[in-house]
């Protein structure tokens, strides 16, 4: 994890040098949820492209390593599906579904079940079940009589982080225990920094801190991906 008061006390140092602007606790809790968001997003993007290239030997350099060693962090797994085949509110991506405990459940769409339906060969079967995706958090169970205890893997959201407070003489002061830290891996600290300066600087409509936030988050993303 990521501590989000040492993220802001950062933040707060790089916008007030030369007097850039004052970013408040709820700006601020905004903008880290974006950009923990747009960085936990951008780990399948970059997986995706990546395993289109060789990896190199080396055990802590290796890019697509390095990307699961971070998606992991929000890996679910032998998560039961409820009652009605609903999944899990925090769902983000759905992994392997699995029947009675031993029979590995496939996703199928939603016009192959009519193809599948009219041949007897391809037709589900208790042995043979699928699945398919209703909504974000639905599924229904083919064959539709099919009895079962399910469980599953998928990768969650992660939580919105806060940055908690108590005001204190018309002063925003640090609250621990009110604290939502970021559940990203520590090397995103940096990005962080530099994505949150970018979204204030926007909306403080300070042109300069756009700039010197973009600028290090262009230069993070390339360090990293060289």
């Amino acid at each position: 994890m990521v501590s989000i008061d040492t993220v802001y006390q950062k933040v707060l140092a790089f916008a007030n040098k030369e007097q850039r602007g004052y970013i408040t606790p709820q700006e601020f809790n905004l903008f880290a949820d974006q950009a923990q968001l747009e960085i936990f997003e951008q780990y399948f993007y970059d997986l995706n492209q990546f395993l289109r290239v060789p990896g190199n030997s080396e055990e802590y350099s290796d890019i697509v390593h390095n990307i699961n060693e971070k998606i992991a962090i929000f890996e679910v797994t032998n998560a039961s599906i409820s009652y009605g085949s609903i999944l899990a509110d925090d769902v983000y991506r759905l992994g392997t579904v699995i029947a009675n405990g031993s029979t590995i459940v496939e996703e199928v769409q939603q016009d192959d079940i009519l193809e599948m339906n009219m041949s007897y060969l391809t037709k589900p079967t208790s042995s043979r079940p699928v699945y398919v995706r209703t909504g974000l958090n639905t599924m229904d169970f083919y064959p539709s009589t099919y009895s079962f205890t399910g469980t599953c893997t998928y990768i969650k959201k992660p939580l919105k982080p806060n940055w908690g407070y108590v005001v204190v003489n018309g002063k925003a002061m640090y609250n621990p225990s009110n604290k939502i830290d970021f559940e990203l891996h520590p090397a995103e600290e940096t990005e962080l920094i530099y994505k949150i300066l970018k979204y204030a600087g926007i909306t403080l409509k300070n042109k300069e801190m756009v700039q010197v936030g973009a600028a290090l988050e262009q230069s993070q993303v390339q360090q990293e991906k060289q």
